[in-house]
């Protein structure tokens, strides 16, 4: 093909494109470096946001809990006078007129004295001291609520206190039968408040606020805050107050940032609010880690196990903070997060930002400057292709079509040399080269003709030196096919040998002389021997012995046979050796139904003589599969090298400690996996790069056949054979991988 069929590409066209290509480079960087210090300018407002955002939110939402503890300071303050000021009467006659005791043995509100709403409630459970004390404490609770109980109810949803023998007394107009509608086994201590007031629990007398809970009555999510009253050196009573926790938990849902959420927790891991809960339906609260061990639940109340997960890194990352840190990252999900505590309860307050609402705004920014930079680019190289074209295309143009007569072998050209600029010089340059190429061209015609009589004769040489080397390489591959073979016939014989060497010692062990015995003391007593048989010592013990001896000999034939039979097999397996290895050169042999199980045993069947010689303990952890496609003999090949292997393996590895553990196990659904792990020697991390490799070998009397022609036949079977070890000592570990392929079962 000569020059002029040749594609070209104008010049102003290609000088245009390598312009247009470094102003477009500029562009791109000066558009990343905007990008980056938009990106950087929005990250610190959004995060100085989301701090001022967060702390806001704190001091509004703890207002109610700062209030409750205020108002138990003060009805504390009320009740310790009221008790006082009751040790001086006697409040028996009041106490009966207040409360009566139930058919159930409990006591309650007389229902007949006031309207329900506007009374104090009193649960007083079964088997209660009813002493002087009790009746006035309990009196003094009753009077102390219904004076401040009111005023207190528009913004508490109860106010309740509790004495420590398990009685509850509590203003709620939102539920007017409330004590009226406990159950009889009504029990304080099964409520956080009650347990944590104890003086044990809460020996510094403090404000001690609860997780949340559902009211057993109203169904309705609340979280209480209890102090703790003493008298004289004893625990007396708990004022304390139930906060609705609706509102709270639908504001941290639903008031936030844009792009960003909320979630509310305690210390212990207990979830208060968050997006994804889900509290319908359920009794108790979610909490981030006893759920983190069933992740069916976690799925279920928190819409999925990939939200569980991402819940329980930000807790522990809110855990992990140093105390004043108040700004966190999670880099793993691209989030910023920032952390306060709510006082009163102590509850961690979390915005979560999410690093794609800061980087959006910056990368959209980024388009426009990058769109306007493209524009621009593109209004200015069409002017310059203009100029480009006028001035330079056309008169290379025609030294173009100049060049293209030349490469046609017509030397005749005629170029404008009058130009006094650089394509002038260029024409007569060129008119001067077309001249000298003519000469050039008929000495170049003379020499080829030459060249390419020595060409003939180095190519004739070529071919007999490929003919030398594949006749080498075929040679190689016979002395590799066949060292396979003898590698692998060894393994097997060493099996059919011991095999043979035990039906040997089995033959020699029989006890054939006794039946030799036998018939012998039968033909000396042949006269009598009914007699001798009932009646003689040695006779009557005779039919026994020969029972036994009998039994002896069926057993022993027994193992004979089966030694026997496991010779055949391996003398089978010799020659499906000597066939697989045969076809290494030809078409792979067809696949057949193959249950690896039973394969897996074959290999520690044919390798069961050297590990007893070897006292090596054998565990096997085999998942029960369907018969699969694949080629039993290559598969089989690879196991009985593994096996052999790691029975070596142990040899440095004390009697008792010798263990070799054989686990086979489905990962996908088309993969199977089977692992042979031995304690034994272990391998050096610079030998694991090299354990496949031809002749490679750790063993004085190895050949490092086995190995290499097992990753082979992995490779032909459609998978893998890899290894793993932690060093010298500290044994190894190697995986064969097969594709699955199910046999089709047959009716």
């Amino acid at each position: 093909m000569n020059s002029s069929s040749r594609p070209r590409a104008p010049l102003a066209r290609s000088t245009l494109l390598k312009m247009g290509v470094r102003i477009a480079v500029v562009i791109a960087l000066s558009t990343f470096i905007s990008y980056l210090h938009m990106l950087h300018a929005l990250r610190t407002e959004a995060l100085e946001q989301l701090q001022q955002y967060v702390s806001e939110r704190s001091q509004r939402e703890q207002a109610i809990f700062a209030l409750a503890e205020d108002n138990q300071a003060f009805l504390k303050k009320e009740l310790e006078e009221r008790i006082r000021a009751l040790q001086q009467e006697d409040v028996s006659a009041r106490f009966d007129s207040l409360f009566a005791r139930l058919p159930d043995g409990t006591i309650r509100n007389r229902p007949e004295l006031e309207e329900p709403s506007r009374r104090v409630h009193v649960f007083i459970p079964r088997n209660v001291t009813l002493d002087a004390w009790f009746r006035t404490r309990l009196v003094a609770a009753h009077d102390v609520l219904s004076r401040y109980g009111p005023a207190f109810h528009v913004r508490f949803k109860t106010t309740y206190i509790t004495l420590p023998e398990g009685v509850i007394a509590g203003f709620s107009p939102w539920t007017p039968n409330w004590s009226q509608e406990l159950a009889t086994d009504f029990s304080l201590a099964d409520f956080e408040d009650f347990a944590l007031n104890t003086p044990e629990k809460n020996p510094r007398r403090q404000t001690i606020w609860t997780g949340i809970y559902k009211d057993p009555v109203t169904q309705e999510w609340m979280a209480a805050g209890a102090t703790p009253l003493d008298l004289d050196g004893r625990h007396a009573a708990t004022i304390g107050h139930d906060v609705l926790l609706d509102e709270l938990m639908a504001r941290t849902i639903n008031d936030h940032l844009p792009g960003a959420y909320n979630v509310l927790f305690r210390d212990n891991g207990q979830l208060i609010a968050h997006p994804t809960q889900r509290v319908e339906n359920t009794d108790s609260a979610y909490n981030i880690l006893s759920a983190a061990e069933q992740p069916d639940v976690a799925a279920r109340r928190l819409g999925s196990k990939e939200n569980a997960t991402h819940l329980r890194s930000l807790f522990e990352r809110v855990k992990s903070r140093e105390s004043a840190q108040a700004l966190l990252e999670l880099p793993e999900y691209g989030e910023y997060v920032a952390v306060t505590r709510l006082k009163g309860p102590g509850w961690n307050l979390a915005m979560v930002l999410p690093e794609r609402v800061v980087s959006e705004p910056a990368l959209l920014a980024a388009r426009y400057v990058l769109l306007l930079g493209i524009l621009s680019l593109l209004v200015e190289l069409f002017i310059m292709y203009r100029v480009l074209q006028q001035q330079i295309t056309h008169p290379l143009l025609t030294l173009s079509q100049a060049t293209d007569k030349v490469a046609a072998g017509d030397f005749k050209v005629a170029l404008d040399t009058s130009r006094g600029d650089e394509l002038g010089q260029l024409a007569r340059a060129f008119q001067l080269m077309a001249n000298e190429v003519q000469h050039r061209e008929e000495a170049l015609r003379q020499a080829n003709e030459g060249l390419e009589q020595r060409v003939e004769e180095r190519a004739r040489e070529l071919k007999d030196v490929h003919l030398q080397l594949v006749q080498t390489a075929r040679r190689a591959g016979m002395a590799e096919i066949a060292t396979n073979v003898l590698h692998n016939v060894g393994n097997v014989l060493n099996s059919v040998y011991t095999s043979s060497q035990l039906a040997k010692e089995r033959m020699s062990g029989m006890k054939l002389e006794h039946v030799s015995r036998v018939a012998h003391m039968l033909q000396e007593r042949q006269a009598d021997l009914s007699t001798f048989l009932t009646q003689d010592e040695r006779g009557r013990l005779l039919i026994p012995f020969l029972d036994k001896l009998g039994q002896n000999l069926l057993e022993e034939r027994e193992e004979l046979i089966a030694l026997l039979n496991d010779v055949g097999r391996y003398t089978e397996h010799i020659g499906d050796i000597v066939k697989m290895q045969q076809n290494y050169a030809r078409t792979p042999r067809l696949h057949e139904p193959v249950d690896l199980a039973d394969l897996v045993e074959d290999a520690l069947r044919i390798n069961a003589a050297g590990l007893s010689r070897h006292q090596v303990k054998v565990q096997r952890h085999l998942t029960p599969l369907r018969p699969m496609m694949t080629d039993k003999h290559k598969a089989l090949m690879i196991l009985v090298n593994l096996v052999s292997n790691a029975k070596y393996a142990l040899d440095t590895v004390a009697v008792s400690e010798r263990l070799l553990l054989i686990r086979m196990e489905q990962t996908l659904a088309d993969r199977i996996r089977i692992v042979i792990h031995d304690n034994g020697m272990g391998i050096a991390p610079e030998m694991l790069t090299r354990i496949f490799q031809y002749g490679f070998t750790t063993r004085d009397e190895g050949h490092g056949f086995g190995l290499h022609s097992s990753a082979l036949a992995a490779q032909e079977l459609g998978g893998t054979l890899s290894v793993h070890s932690d060093g010298p000592g500290r044994g190894a570990t190697f995986t064969l991988e097969l594709p699955y392929h199910p046999a089709l079962q047959t009716a």
